[in-house]
């Protein structure tokens, strides 16, 4: 099948509306928040920090600090100690616990499907005889699955805060350099994490877009992109591979906390920024050669 979007024979093609673009921009952004299973997947996020400050405040119930009203050494997991003397901790606190599981499935279920599940309903033939071409049609996926990066990591980040704030006390932040500053500085701590962690997601999510050229079964590409995102972080743990795993776009996803940290640790935030700038260029350019060369026929 030939490429949609181009003119008659003989004819130079029209080169669509700057308006027109935009309005792809947009359709494409409503299409993907109005679907149930985008709705579906933001909820899950949202009741992840409520379910975790539940669970603090009800091991907290008696006095003691979190990992201690069972036996526990009163270490607990990174963050979950803090929550109980300021809520805002809730917000690193269920960014760390979404971040290795939750947030990257649910961008690999939307990356997936983005051009595949197009694909295998009949409906990706339809945006293609549009004359935005097949290189706008991309990029405007591409935006939608990233302002969904930034949308599933702000839901988190506003459930955790909201639930800290109902839940614990708030005030000025000690972070865990021992630094305190004020509660206003630890507001816009959080909203850099909450930045940061948005960005770690680009590289699943390249690499899933770029999945999604490769097949017409949305289903086929959201399982193969959870996949890889399972063996990759698997891999990610395994010590005999260390000389690998600095290019595993996993590596450095909790590098979001040495932002809280006074001064700021810029080392790993560094490698994490240009690590993920590398997924997007490489499987960037893979999903435009292999959508671009694509042919359409159902």
């Amino acid at each position: 099948m030939s490429k949609a979007g181009g003119g008659s024979a003989g004819a130079p093609a029209r080169r669509p509306s700057p308006l027109w673009t935009l309005a792809l921009f947009r359709s494409e952004l409503g299409t993907t928040f109005r679907r149930w299973r985008t709705i579906a997947l933001l909820g899950v996020l949202a009741a992840v920090p409520v379910l975790v400050g539940i669970a603090v405040k009800i091991e907290t119930s008696d006095g003691g600090s979190f990992g201690q009203g069972h036996g526990g050494d009163g270490e607990g997991p990174a963050f979950f100690a803090q929550i109980t003397n300021n809520g805002i901790f809730l917000v690193f606190a269920s960014l760390a616990a979404t971040l290795p599981v939750f947030l990257p499935m649910a961008i690999g279920v939307i990356a997936g499907d983005a051009i595949a599940g197009e694909a295998g309903s009949g409906t990706l033939r339809y945006l293609l005889v549009a004359p935005a071409g097949r290189t706008r049609l991309l990029l405007a996926k591409f935006t939608a699955v990233m302002a969904f990066c930034l949308v599933a990591t702000l839901v988190v980040a506003a459930a955790g805060l909201a639930t800290g704030a109902l839940l614990f006390p708030l005030g000025d932040v000690t972070l865990i350099s021992g630094t305190s500053v004020s509660f206003a500085d630890g507001l816009v701590r959080a909203l850099a994490v909450a930045g940061l962690v948005a960005y770690s997601l680009i590289g699943i999510a390249t690499v899933g877009l770029f999945i999604s050229t490769l097949t017409n079964s949305g289903i086929a590409a959201m399982a193969a992109t959870v996949g890889l995102l399972v063996t990759v972080q698997i891999l990610d743990t395994i010590p005999q591979l260390h000389a690998i795993q600095p290019y595993l776009f996993p590596h450095y996803w909790l590098s979001f906390a040495d932002v809280l940290r006074d001064p700021v640790y810029w080392d790993q935030l560094a490698k994490n920024f240009g690590l993920q700038a590398l997924y997007v260029a490489v499987f960037g350019s893979a999903a435009w050669a292999r959508f671009t060369a694509k042919d359409i026929t159902v």
